[in-house]
């Protein structure tokens, strides 16, 4: 997941709220609509507890913001109280790792600021994590993240070193490219100091209790088996980490059984479509594409390429699209579904017509009148998600038994 974008950086209060009642926030944002003048009219299923909504700037580090905040809410899930882990952290591990798989590929690899949720378990288990008071990765008094540089110069130099003769570079590679790093985004943290108590970052992710590996990937596609776990073909998976399997119908179902038991959800999803807007706070997939039109520049920095959108279907319920198995793995196979960005689904309510939505938490700042959250269709879950991430213990024992858990 690559998406880049910059919106209005600020930050919302912790979305925790009682089960059926709309999220209590400072600044009465009314979450049973989209938008102000909307005559959709949401009532809540499930909201669960996440932390406040933060702004990924120029960089394209979603996997990291939305897994994240999938593990965030566990914690509170947990009894174990609100943290704010660091992003950069994980990203600055990531890209260490990255450059070892980049080399091993003798550069037919991915290298790029993309990744996917489940790389987050695995750099958690092998470096530890620490708290964003830690580890900001800004340096130089910058208040907002920007890796362009970063990654044109990380990408120079591996290119470099792929384009030597075969087993000619030295050991000193591995040093020299944690030194770009560690000038972009500092040093890691050998030691430090967290609410009074000492900590390596390994021992601050032992603290946290959580075990990296009760988190799952799932997906939906037919041109593997069902049931199986196979290696998702994006090119962000430069981990080649694999999913679980599920048919269509029993996929959604299981990340609803999941938020009615009280799991978050990581979302992994292609946004570039007409019906998808952050804005207008909300993704749908209209079977009458005329009722959204593209209207030019958004200089705002909101999704579609910067596109401004309008249309009835924004502020209108209407007709959506029938999803199937076929029509989703059509959109895979031609490229018109896309790994582009990972987000966090904390709840779920149903809309007036009694159609299905999930309230999803984003990473592109607070500037929309959910404050940075949005509503997603069930039609369009089915049709754009490229795979989810949670606790194996909130899929349902039918399907657990099915997959082997």
């Amino acid at each position: 997941m690559r998406f880049l974008l910059f919106v209005f950086a600020s930050s919302v209060a912790t979305l925790a709220v009682a089960q059926n009642t709309p999220p209590a926030t400072t600044n009465s944002i009314d979450y049973t609509i989209n938008k102000p003048g909307s005559s959709y009219a949401f009532t809540p299923d499930k909201l669960l507890a996440a932390t406040p909504v933060e702004d990924q700037c120029r960089t394209s580090t979603c996997w990291s913001y939305s897994t994240l905040s999938l593990l965030e809410s566990e914690l509170i899930r947990l009894g174990k109280g609100q943290y704010n882990l660091s992003q950069m952290y994980v990203a600055r591990c990531a890209y260490t790792e990255k450059a070892k798989t980049y080399l091993r590929m003798n550069g037919n690899h991915s290298f790029d600021q993309g990744g996917e949720g489940w790389d987050i378990p695995s750099i958690v288990s092998q470096y530890g994590i620490v708290p964003e008071s830690v580890y900001t990765g800004l340096k130089n008094g910058a208040t907002r993240h920007d890796h362009s540089e970063m990654i044109a110069v990380l990408k120079g130099f591996m290119g470099a070193l792929v384009k030597r003769e075969t087993g000619t570079y030295t050991e000193s590679w591995l040093p020299a490219f944690e030194g770009i790093l560690d000038a972009y985004l500092g040093p890691i943290p050998k030691e430090f100091t967290y609410e009074g108590k000492t900590y390596t970052p390994k021992s601050f992710a032992a603290s946290l209790g959580l075990n990296m590996s009760d988190y799952v990937a799932l997906t939906s596609f037919t041109h593997h088996p069902d049931y199986s776990a196979f290696v998702i073909e994006v090119p962000d998976n430069w981990a080649m980490d694999r999913a679980y399997n599920l048919p269509l119908e029993e996929f959604a179902q299981t990340v609803k059984t999941a938020l009615s038991k009280g799991y978050t959800v990581a979302w992994a999803a292609d946004v570039s479509e007409k019906g998808f807007s952050f804005r207008d706070g909300l993704a749908i997939v209209p079977a009458d594409e005329s009722t959204i039109k593209k209207i030019g520049t958004d200089n705002a920095g909101f999704n579609d390429a910067g596109s401004k959108k309008e249309g009835n279907a924004f502020s209108q319920p209407v007709t959506e699209m029938t999803i199937t198995p076929a029509l989703r793995q059509a959109a895979f196979d031609r490229q018109s579904t896309t790994d582009d960005h990972g987000m966090h689904i904390v709840g779920m309510s149903t809309e007036k017509n009694g159609t299905t939505y999930f309230l999803v938490k984003n990473s592109w700042g607070t500037g929309n009148a959910l404050g940075g959250y949005f509503y997603v269709s069930e039609a369009y879950f089915k049709y754009k998600t490229i795979s989810v991430m949670l606790h194996k213990d909130a899929v349902d024992k039918g399907t657990s038994k099915k997959l082997g858990f």
